[in-house]
């Protein structure tokens, strides 16, 4: 990849996909607590990414994964996002290792001919914001009380990483 993916005193960061099955890291944050969950989500194709942190002794170590689906802004495939999603280990949150999972994400879908990259954000999540700024996502708005959680209905900023190359849709 272009950009810098290592962190000083860390190692290197990197995305790899997995599939639906793979492990993932286990990561607990009060954004994740749902309640019940909608039936039809259950049928939702989400692809997956597990982020990977590789230490100068060359050993690799699952930091947080990331995961991605769909979404429609019209009938033409041109009309088509991806909205990602990421959770990272607790003990490695803080230490820029989003900022740089995100922007490699977005980097590869961008790769794979998806113009729009969008991510979405509790008003609260100051630390995602954060890291989606420095990701190179751009805050568009916010979306009132749009997502119901266990503990009720939250407002949830919308980020966009936008292909800058030229492409058919354009």
């Amino acid at each position: 990849m272009d950009n810098d993916n290592s962190l000083e005193g860390l190692g290197t960061i990197s995305v790899r996909a997995i599939d639906g099955d793979y492990p993932r890291p286990v990561s607990k944050s009060i954004y994740d607590e749902w309640g019940e969950m909608a039936p039809e989500v259950r049928d939702l194709a989400i692809t997956r990414w597990l982020i990977v942190l590789t230490r100068a002794d060359q050993s690799d170590i699952a930091v947080g994964d990331l995961s991605a689906h769909a979404v429609w802004y019209g009938p033409t495939p041109g009309s088509r996002s991806l909205n990602i999603g990421i959770s990272v280990v607790n003990e490695y949150r803080g230490k820029g290792i989003g900022s740089i999972a995100q922007r490699l994400l977005a980097e590869e879908l961008h790769r794979q001919g998806i113009v729009r990259v969008e991510a979405q954000t509790d008003i609260e999540n100051f630390a995602e914001q954060k890291a989606l700024e420095s990701a190179g996502f751009k805050y568009e708005g916010t979306l009132r009380k749009a997502q119901a959680r266990k503990d009720g209905l939250h407002d949830i900023q919308v980020w966009s990483h936008i292909y800058s190359g030229t492409t058919d849709a354009e």
